[in-house]
């Protein structure tokens, strides 16, 4: 993989910013945290090296200084609201970052329940924090919320909400996804620190859009493809212009939200310490691009991506028809067409050659590999082996990896006794398949093996998977996407 992105200088420029905003505030920073601070795929995909847990690693660098708070919404709870790239719901992905938090020597002080109202689910899943040792705390609805300053910097609005403790100089606030609302935890904390008596700050850390490159360049376009469903629109900061006559960028959201951010802290601290959006971030990814024509090409390819993703959503009644078309909008902006993702024409002519569902995938270094539906296979299935059979080395293309008498016992299996309609092998039937032949086969042995190089690798197929290959190509790492048809 070419590399446009030199992460080591990201977490140094990052950790070093972080501890000069602690300072200007006399040593007591609330820092929202958006987007994903223990996952980020998105930006790993746009900016080619940089890692998933770069942001946990860059907070692990100044782990001493650091706690941790993290924000859930009661009806995101109540709701059952599911983490579309992990597939868990909100409340399940609080216990897994906890967990994966203090695994990394991260100290996380307290969860606190947003907008809540009483909902049972919520009280119950305070109860199993509790029982696990970790504080809880309420925050309220406030009637008006945001534009009513008034009421909200008010004993009736922030003042109802629970004071959460903390002990350290860098308080991160964080959550499962967007909508949680961290901003106003932030804020609420603000007002409940300063009617104590204690100098503190607020400011933002949200790698996207990244501020100091082109409003319609294809990483802050990519940004606003991931964002469909929220209707976020990159902007050029206005308040930032006319403070400072500089061109950033920021996106809709916090645009709009800033004069009641000024007013907000004007009550809470008597004058705003900021004169726009921009000023608010503490975002250095910008300034760690160093090959920008890599990162362009990244950033289209995942504009492709999410296309594809939302039409499978449209199809499946997840996402609306004006999702898909923003997104079209913004493949026409980035210059980008769906045949310049290579495995998206490949499978589609192996499907009009051989007039069964056909798959494709590019291999690490450019290779296309092929997969087509057989008697006794999945085109998934068919384009795993295949692809297995030239990372081991090149091995014969017709060369059976598992035997077809070891895998008829199987169809008939999930046929005859389990009422299967679909005779083929799914992914996860045929790895096992897979490895039970490499006790035996050295052949099977050694393309078991190569799993983990499928990590990334671009598949397409030319129509909707079953939820059991969906499932098994995540858990592979492949980078999937599917043509909106069904069989």
């Amino acid at each position: 993989m070419k590399i446009g992105f030199d992460n080591d200088k990201y977490l140094k420029m990052q950790s070093e910013h972080i501890k000069e905003r602690i300072g200007q505030f006399g040593n007591k920073l609330y820092l929202e945290f958006g987007g994903k601070l223990f996952d980020d795929y998105h930006a790993s995909r746009v900016l080619p090296g940089f890692e998933p847990d770069s942001k946990l690693r860059m907070l692990m660098q100044i782990s001493d200084q650091a706690e941790i708070v993290i924000v859930i919404s009661a009806g995101d709870i109540d709701q059952n609201k599911v983490r579309g790239d992990l597939g868990i719901t909100y409340d399940l992905d609080v216990l897994r970052l906890i967990e994966a938090f203090r695994a990394r020597g991260l100290y996380v002080g307290s969860v606190c329940i947003t907008k809540y109202t009483g909902q049972k689910s919520a009280d119950l899943f305070q109860k199993r924090l509790e029982a696990a040792g970790i504080p809880v705390y309420h925050h309220y609805l406030i009637p008006g919320y945001p534009s009513n300053t008034s009421t909200i910097v008010s004993d009736e609005g922030y003042g109802k909400n629970d004071y959460i403790e903390t002990s350290r100089p860098l308080v991160v606030i964080t959550a499962p996804g967007p909508g949680s609302g961290k901003m106003a935890t932030c804020l609420s904390q603000l007002y409940h620190e300063y009617k104590r008596g204690v100098t503190a700050g607020y400011a933002k850390f949200e790698t996207f859009p990244i501020w100091n490159i082109p409003l319609k360049h294809p990483v802050n376009l990519a940004y606003e493809a991931a964002t469909a469903d929220l209707n976020d629109v990159n902007m050029i900061d206005p308040f930032h212009l006319e403070a400072y006559g500089e061109t950033t960028v920021n996106y809709n959201r916090d645009v709009e939200i800033f004069p009641v951010l000024q007013a907000m802290f004007e009550k809470i601290i008597g004058e705003c310490p900021y004169k726009s959006p921009t000023d608010m971030g503490v975002n250095m990814a910008g300034n760690c691009i160093i090959d920008d024509e890599v990162c362009k090409e990244a950033s289209r390819q995942e504009i492709i991506r999410r296309y594809y993703k939302s039409k499978a959503a449209f199809l499946s009644g997840k996402d609306t028809e004006n999702e898909v078309f923003k997104i079209q909008l913004l493949l026409q902006q980035a210059h980008a067409k769906l045949e310049d993702r290579k495995v998206v024409p490949a499978s589609l002519a192996r499907e009009k050659e051989t007039g069964a569902p056909a798959a494709a995938m590019e291999l690490p270094d450019g290779r296309i590999i092929l997969g087509k539906t057989t008697d006794l296979l999945g085109a998934s299935s068919a384009l795993l082996l295949n692809a297995l059979k030239e990372l081991a080395g090149g091995m014969d293309p017709q060369l059976h990896l598992i035997s077809p008498d070891a895998l008829r016992p199987i169809q008939q299996l999930k046929t005859t006794y389990l009422g299967s309609k679909n005779p083929r092998l799914h992914i996860d039937e045929t790895l096992i398949a897979l490895s039970i032949s490499a006790a035996e086969s050295e052949n099977a042995r050694r393309a078991l093996e190569q799993i983990p190089k499928l990590k990334d690798c671009k598949v397409h197929t030319s129509t909707m998977l079953s939820s059991v290959d969906l499932l098994s190509f995540r858990k592979l790492g492949v980078d999937l996407t599917c043509e909106p048809k069904f069989v």
